[in-house]
Parts: structure tokens; C-alpha cells; sequence
């Protein structure tokens, strides 16, 4: 089974157009600011091509120039302070995912918001043959499953309008419509979790919280098994670990990941 460790973000199943272009806008997300020929040489892309879409993803507020090349534009700016780079989350989330996982005996996960999608960055899979992963790289709705709901209720207000004017497509029998979903957003931030069944995937269940630094939500963990292993004790006990985690990885991402430790 393919790992966050053999899979880089930038990678898409599909050899679409949207999928090259989303690898190029996940790659500039991933590096946090890079050229537009190392864009080119890490995606084996000509450059011409490659210019092609940060033109495009720039006139659109996804990307834009620095001096250092390109980096996330004002449409994706997920804090009101200094950004943090996928590398760095992932590098500073890692043990705490590898403690969670060791305690929860699930996968663990964190995801960040990329304007109205959820974003898995990287996870830490359960040791159980059967158990519930989900490939980094890919995404989600904002308002359907625990991680994308944590993410979504921490987000600015104009963000929330607009995935609730965009619509909400019943992913499951337990998506929220919309009233529902002002309501649950309210019982995340009395919270500070979310839990959500079967929305990820089928027969799953996932517990997610934020990470939280004094600019702003930087991303979501959780945990996510098979609805038969996550019983109540379970989810209260998962509810229990994640906020300190979260504490945690905030922490390492202020080290520069020197004070990363598993729960």
C-alpha cells in the first residue's frame, strides 16, 4: 500500500490537464516558494508548459510571482500571518501522527484547507490489516467529514458563505445541508473536535481537531478507522489526545521541529 513516505502531495492519479495543473499548484503549495524551472524538472514538464499554468493559476489568485519564483496567492491565503509550508507542517506533525496512530491504533492525519477543499498533507497508518487510509495529495469538500468540517469552522466567515452558496452535495446519508452544517460548525468551536461517519469512507469513523497558532488555523488532525474498532470509548478517548496533538505540532512548527513528541 502506497505511504505519505512514497507519495509526494504533488502527485494526482489522473493525467488530466486539471491534474497536471493541480500537481503545479500543489507543488508550489508543498515547497512553499519555488522556480519556475525546478516546477518544470520535479514535474517533468516542459517549461513552456509549466509557465502556461502558473499564468493561468496566477490571473486567478492561486498562485503568485515572488523572488524567490512563485508561491501560494491571495485566494488560498490560509492565515492572517506568516504562512507555514506543507514541508514544514509535515516535518513537525510527523512524531505526533506516529504517537496517535501507537495510541489510538488508527490512522492519523493531517489535512490543511487549499481555498474551499480540504487537503490531506500526510498520515501515519494503522498497523491493523484492515484499516482506513487516505492518500495525501488528494481532497475533499470543506464541509463533509470531521477534518474538512475543524477546518472549515475555523475559517473567515466570507470562506463559509461561499462553500454554503456553492452548495452542498449529499456525499452520504449523514453530510450535513446546510442548517445543519451552521450548527455543527458552532458545536466544533464549543468542542474544539469534530467527529463525522462515514463520510470519508464508507464504514469509517474520524475524529479531527485544529492546530491552532496565534495567526490563525494552520490545519486539522484526526484520526480515522473502521466504524467497527471505533466505538465510543474509543472516539471519547480520541477526542481526549487530539487537542494536546495539536498543541503539540503548533509548538514544533514554532521550534522548527525540534520539540516534536508523540502524545
Amino acid at each position: 500500500m502506497t505511504t505519505a513516505r512514497d507519495r509526494p502531495p504533488e502527485e494526482a492519479a489522473e493525467d488530466s490537464s486539471f491534474a497536471r495543473g493541480l500537481r503545479v499548484l500543489l507543488t508550489v503549495a508543498d515547497r512553499g516558494e519555488i522556480r519556475a524551472d525546478e516546477l518544470s524538472t520535479l514535474l517533468d514538464t516542459p517549461i513552456s508548459t509549466i509557465y502556461r499554468y502558473l499564468r493561468t493559476l496566477t490571473e486567478f489568485g492561486f498562485t503568485e510571482r515572488s523572488e524567490a519564483g512563485y508561491r501560494l496567492g491571495p485566494r488560498l491565503v490560509i492565515d492572517t500571518g506568516e504562512q507555514v509550508t506543507a514541508e514544514a507542517l509535515i516535518r513537525a506533525a510527523d512524531p505526533i501522527l506516529v504517537g496517535l496512530s501507537e495510541a489510538t491504533g488508527e490512522t492519523a492525519v493531517i489535512s490543511r484547507r487549499v481555498g474551499l477543499a480540504a487537503m490531506r498533507l500526510h498520515q501515519v497508518e494503522s498497523p491493523h490489516p484492515l484499516r482506513v487510509s487516505l492518500d495525501p495529495g488528494t481532497s475533499s469538500p470543506l464541509h463533509a467529514g470531521a477534518l474538512s468540517r475543524v477546518l472549515l469552522a475555523y475559517a473567515p466567515a466570507d470562506v463559509i458563505e461561499a462553500v454554503i452558496d456553492a452548495g452542498l452535495p449529499t456525499l452520504t446519508p449523514t453530510t450535513p445541508d446546510a442548517a445543519r452544517l451552521r450548527a455543527d460548525l458552532e458545536t466544533i468551536l464549543a468542542a474544539g473536535t469534530a467527529e463525522s461517519h462515514g463520510e470519508s469512507i464508507d464504514g469509517s469513523v474520524a475524529v479531527a481537531a485544529p492546530i491552532l497558532r496565534s495567526d490563525g488555523i494552520v490545519a486539522a488532525v484526526g484520526v480515522i478507522g473502521p466504524a467497527s474498532r471505533c466505538g465510543v470509548r474509543w472516539r471519547a478517548r480520541a477526542a481526549r489526545l487530539l487537542p494536546e496533538a495539536a498543541r503539540a505540532i503548533a509548538d514544533a512548527i514554532d521550534a522548527g521541529g525540534d520539540r516534536a513528541t508523540p502524545p
